[in-house]
């Protein structure tokens, strides 16, 4: 087994050649708008889900806390789009990464992402699936959808030759 990873804080600058961290800030732009009721946080993300003609499509994901150890065995990543999760639940959780490109275990990232903070995986950034750390979370996830997803490659995973180990002791 690979060495015990500790997750680092998730920040826009720590996670951008990744994608993108969504959540409300001061330095994202934002205005006011809905006669004075309303403060939108503009353009947090890059979509990228038209290629070979696909669509946007919204979903829910409701992942189920992992226990430690935990234990990673696999990654994914998507060719022909970029694909956003933001939690609509009230849990931190996991965020596992590793750049776009050949699969390389020594470039693996592990952020701890807090409840307001979701992220936009660019397309083709090495990605674990949800991992929720303290209770059933709900995730709004935005990803490419066609209108043939029996014949679209849009999902390439890799196995671990060896298990990697997250440590949330720090």
């Amino acid at each position: 087994m690979i060495q015990a990873m500790i997750p680092k804080p998730l920040t826009k600058e720590s996670f951008s050649k990744f994608g993108d961290v969504i959540e409300v800030s001061d330095k994202s732009q934002h205005f006011t708008i809905n006669h004075g009721f309303t403060e939108r946080y503009h353009d947090l993300a890059k979509i990228d889900v038209n290629a070979h003609s696909g669509h946007p499509l919204l979903s829910i994901f409701r992942s189920s806390p992992i226990k430690a150890p935990i234990i990673l065995e696999s990654m994914e990543r998507h060719p022909l789009s970029s694909q956003a999760f933001f939690p609509l639940s009230e849990h931190a959780y996991l965020v596992v990464v590793a750049p776009a490109g050949e699969f390389d275990y020594n470039a693996i990232e592990v952020f701890l992402a807090q409840s307001n903070q979701g992220v936009n995986y660019h397309r083709g950034t090495w990605h674990h699936y949800c991992l929720a750390l303290h209770g059933s979370s709900d995730f709004l996830v935005l990803d490419r959808g066609t209108r043939s997803d029996a014949e679209d490659k849009n999902c390439d995973v890799v196995v671990f030759d060896e298990n990697i180990n997250i440590s949330l002791d720090q």
